[in-house]
C-alpha cells in the first residue's frame, strides 16, 4: 500500500457535521495537526496521508462522531482533547450525563472520564488540579442527573465565602442576595445545565440549594448530592465539619486546586490535608486532573503550565538553600 493511500470514514450526518465543523474548522485542525488531508465526499470523509497519521485521525473522527451521534455538543475543545487523547493513547471513554439542555454532556478528556466513572462508583470524591478542567461543571451535571431521575432529593452545593470572612451579616438584602455574589460560578453552570427557569424553580422548591460552607454547621445531609466547591479554601476544621455532614443515601464531591489557597494561613488548607488522611479509605477516591485537562481557552492551559514551571522552579530553590544552610 502506498505511504499516502486513502482511507474512507462512513458518517452519519451529525457526525459529519461535527467533524467538519463550522466553516470546515474542524477537518482543518485535524488537518494541520496530523498532516493529512480530509475531504468530505458525501456519506463520510476521506482521509490522506501516511499510515500512522490516518490511523490517529480516523480514531479521533470517530470518537468525535460518536459524541455527536450521542448528542453531545462538539466544540474545537473537544477536536484538541480528543486528538490529544488518541495521541497520548489514552482514549477518552466514559459515562455521557443525559442532562443538558444544549444536549447530552460528555467528558472531553480521560481524565474527565475517570472523574465520572468515580462519582459513579464512590460515596466520597476528590477532584483536585488546575482551573477550567471541568471539575465543578461535572460534578453540578452529574448531581442534576441524580436529581432529575429522583436518585436524590436534593442537590446541595457549597463553597466557603472567604472573600468575607464567612460573616456575611453586612451585606445588604436577604439570605439568598447575600450569598449569592460568591455562588454566582454555581448558579451560571446550573443555569447552562439545566436552564435559568428549571434551575429557579427547582431551587424554590428546595430541590437546589446553594449555600457558604458556614451554613452547613450542624446538619445531617440526607439523601442529597453534596459538592464542596472551591475547597481549598476551608479550613481543616471547616472540611471535616462538611465531610461528616453526610447522612443517608447521601454521596458527596469535594473540588479544588491546591495551588489556589487564599486562607490567610495556606497550611491550614482542608483539601491537601483530607486528601492526604483519606486516600485509601474504603467509598473513596482521588481524581487528580493536570494542566493538559483544562477545556477552557487554549491559554489557560498554557498559563496553568507556567505557573506550575514557576512554582516547581521555586521549590526547587528552597531545596538548594535548605541544603546549603545545613545543620545548625
Amino acid at each position: 500500500m502506498s505511504p499516502r493511500a486513502e482511507d474512507f470514514i462512513p458518517l452519519s450526518d451529525t457526525g459529519l457535521h461535527a467533524v467538519s465543523g463550522p466553516n470546515s474548522r474542524h477537518a482543518a485542525l485535524l488537518e494541520d495537526a496530523l498532516h493529512v488531508l480530509i475531504e468530505t465526499p458525501g456519506g463520510g470523509v476521506s482521509v490522506r496521508g501516511d499510515a500512522k497519521a490516518r490511523g490517529q485521525a480516523k480514531e479521533t473522527i470517530l470518537s468525535l462522531a460518536a459524541r455527536a451521534d450521542a448528542g453531545a455538543e462538539v466544540t474545537e475543545s473537544d477536536v484538541r482533547h480528543t486528538l490529544a487523547a488518541v495521541r497520548s493513547g489514552k482514549p477518552v471513554a466514559g459515562a455521557t450525563l443525559t442532562v443538558g439542555r444544549k444536549g447530552p454532556i460528555a467528558p472531553k478528556t480521560a481524565a474527565q472520564a475517570r472523574y465520572l466513572d468515580m462519582l459513579d462508583r464512590c460515596e466520597l470524591v476528590f477532584g483536585v488540579g488546575p482551573a477550567g478542567t471541568g471539575k465543578t461543571f461535572l460534578a453540578v451535571a452529574y448531581g442534576a442527573t441524580l436529581l432529575l431521575k429522583g436518585e436524590v432529593d436534593r442537590l446541595v452545593v457549597t463553597r466557603p465565602a472567604v472573600e468575607a470572612g464567612e460573616r456575611l451579616g453586612f451585606l445588604p438584602g436577604d439570605m439568598n442576595e447575600k450569598v449569592d455574589p460568591y455562588m454566582a460560578p454555581i448558579w451560571q453552570a446550573l443555569d447552562d445545565i439545566l436552564g435559568p427557569e428549571a434551575a429557579r424553580r427547582r431551587r424554590d422548591r428546595g430541590e437546589i440549594e446553594v449555600a457558604p460552607l458556614a451554613f452547613m454547621r450542624g446538619r445531617t445531609l440526607s439523601h442529597s448530592f453534596i459538592i464542596v466547591d472551591e475547597a481549598q479554601n476551608s479550613s481543616r476544621l471547616q472540611m471535616k465539619m462538611v465531610l461528616t455532614r453526610l447522612g443517608e443515601g447521601s454521596r458527596m464531591v469535594v473540588t479544588g486546586d491546591p495551588s489556589q489557597v487564599d486562607l490567610v494561613n495556606p497550611r491550614d488548607s482542608g483539601l491537601a490535608h483530607a486528601v492526604g488522611l483519606l486516600t485509601g479509605v474504603q467509598g473513596v477516591d482521588i481524581a487528580t486532573f493536570e494542566a493538559s485537562d483544562v477545556v477552557r481557552h487554549p491559554m489557560v492551559e498554557r498559563i496553568v503550565r507556567a505557573y506550575d514551571a514557576d512554582s516547581a522552579k521555586a521549590s526547587k530553590a528552597r531545596e538548594a538553600a535548605t541544603r546549603d544552610a545545613g545543620p545548625e
